[in-house]
This record gives structure tokens, sequence and C-alpha cells, in this order.
């Protein structure tokens, strides 16, 4: 066994066979799967903001037997590295492919003077248990939760849509066009105040970093639906909502990114606004939907009183965990 580093311009084999052992590692996830396209991008794709490593242990048949991926901050956070993700192909797992990968990525880490290791696994199963055995302790309690487009009760859902004075909405289709940059690099700046590791800096989200992260979204095979809500009286941007799918319709799923209010416009409702006027809107143009998935922080409780009310229920539960090196 050897571990190869991936070059994304020039082994596409092995970024097809990592994604591979990563869909065979993941097969009884019952959330949606990852696709080669996002894969690729989240993985094997620097960004203004974030370096990448790629590495692949290969077989003695040359087959990808495991692997994992570092993200690494250049703009913030630049003492930290995330760990997604590290697999070994469940066939060829209790041979200690995976220690010597989390050992390796370890070494990467302080190579790059990173001090701090933050990944995420199921709060149960073979990954929580790898986690413990190597001294990482939970960060941040996480939660996945569901919709069920099928058998949502929508004139229940649209008796709670609130009517809240002083705000419009305004949506679109897909990547913002540039003169929304601005006001998207504001309202990503709020999402600050999420719960979050406390050795975790604030992120700086410029025009440039926002005009990168919306270029990225074509490529990585998706496309999405986002509303913002504007104070009426001066057009400020107040919250925002964005729900991402598969740009080809190739399965049911719906994953409901981020959504936030800035502080100032806090206490008017405008959270359950934004969320359940995007989720109208993508059921009247997307009915091949079958499900929507969410992330929440166990912490962030006005977020879940939300999902709640909107008939989201819990599939499973997360953890991330942090190991300081």
């Amino acid at each position: 066994m050897r571990i190869q580093r991936i070059d994304p311009a020039r082994h596409e084999d092995l970024i097809a066979g990592l994604h591979d052992a990563y869909v065979a590692a993941y097969s009884h996830d019952p959330g949606p799967s990852l696709s080669l396209p996002l894969f690729r991008g989240d993985v094997c794709t620097d960004l203004p903001g974030q370096l990448t490593e790629a590495w692949a242990v290969l077989a003695e048949d040359g087959k990808v037997a495991g692997g994992y991926g570092l993200a690494l901050p250049r703009l913030d956070n630049t003492h930290m590295g995330w760990l997604f993700p590290l697999v070994v192909r469940p066939e060829r797992r209790a041979r200690g492919l995976g220690t010597a990968l989390f050992e390796h990525a370890l070494d990467r880490l302080r190579g790059h003077g990173r001090r701090l290791l933050l990944t995420e696994t199921s709060a149960t199963g073979i990954g929580a248990r790898f986690a413990q055995a190597r001294g990482m302790t939970v960060s941040l309690a996480e939660a996945r939760r569901t919709l069920d487009l099928r058998t949502a009760d929508w004139g229940a859902l649209e008796r709670i849509l609130p009517q809240v004075d002083g705000y419009s909405l305004e949506r679109w289709v897909g990547p913002a066009g540039p003169e929304l940059m601005p006001d998207l690099a504001i309202l990503m700046n709020g999402m600050n105040d999420a719960p979050r590791d406390t050795d975790i800096e604030d992120a700086l989200f410029t025009v440039e970093r926002m005009r990168d992260r919306e270029e990225r979204i074509t490529p990585n095979g998706v496309t999405c639906y986002t509303t913002i809500a504007r104070r009426d009286r001066d057009g400020a941007p107040a919250g925002y909502t964005r729900i991402y799918l598969q740009a080809d319709r190739s399965d049911g799923w719906g994953n409901q990114a981020d959504t936030m209010v800035l502080r100032e416009h806090r206490g008017h409702r405008l959270g359950l606004l934004l969320k359940l006027s995007n989720l109208l809107w993508l059921r009247e143009r997307e009915p091949h939907l079958e499900r929507i998935i969410t992330w929440n922080a166990t912490s962030n409780t006005h977020m879940l009183a939300i999902n709640e009310a909107m008939g989201f229920e819990l599939l499973d539960e997360w953890n991330e965990w942090r190991l300081a090196l």
C-alpha cells in the first residue's frame, strides 16, 4: 500500500476512485449521496480562501482503497484544517489503513503550521469510535432533519406563513448576479454568530469571496433557489436562505443550506418567512423533489423551532470533532 497525492489536473481516475470509496463507506447513510462533481469541487479544488489536499491510498493492484481530503483556510482561521473525508473501502478495513491515513493527515497539518483539526462523523458508529480512539473530543453536536415533501401538509404550511410589514422578498434561481455580491457578503458575515467551535475565528466574507463561491455552483453540478429579505425604507439586506439541488435533477433531494437574519432585523419572524417562502416557491418549480435535508447545531434553538414548525423530523445526529495538535 502507498499513499499518493491527488493532482486534480492529472488524476481524474484517482478522484473517481476516492469518490467511489467514499460512496462505498457511506452506503448505509440515509441521506442524499454526494455526486462526483460536487465531491471534486469540495475535496479536490483550491479556492481563493482555501487550499485543498486530497490523498489516495493505493492497493497492490493500483486501485484506490481509501484516502482523505484536507481543507486549509488561508484568509482566516489559518491555524486549523478540516478533514473530509477520511475513508477506507469496507472490504479493506481492519488492516491499519485508516490509522495510517489519519497519521499522514496530521503530519500534513503540522507541515502547514496548523494546530487544530476539525472533522465530523455520525454520533454513533465506526467513525465516532475511530475519532474517540484517537483522542478527539466533541466540539459541536449537530442533527440532520428532513421534510418529506410527499406527505407535507401544504395547507397548514401556507397558513403559518407570516406577514412581515416593512420588508420585501427578492429571489432567484442559480448563481447570484454580480450586482448582488455586496449584499450577499453583508448577509454571510451575519453567519458568524452561528454555533461553532470555541477556537474558530470569524470568517470575513468579501465581495471577491462571494463571487468565487457563486461561480463554483454550476461546475459542482448543482443549482439553487435563493430568497433574501430587504427592508423597504432603505433596501438594506436583512436575511437570506438557500436550497441546493442537483442540476440534472437526478435524485429527489433538496439541501437546505444557510438561513440567517442579521441581528438588527431579528424579532420580526423573518427567518420563518424566508425559509417557508423559498420552500413553497421551490415546490412549485421543482415538483420532482421528494425530501429536503438540513443540518443544525442542536444548540441553535431558534432555527430548530422554525424547522419543527415546518414539519422537519429528526433523521440522525452527528458530532463535530476537534483535536489540538
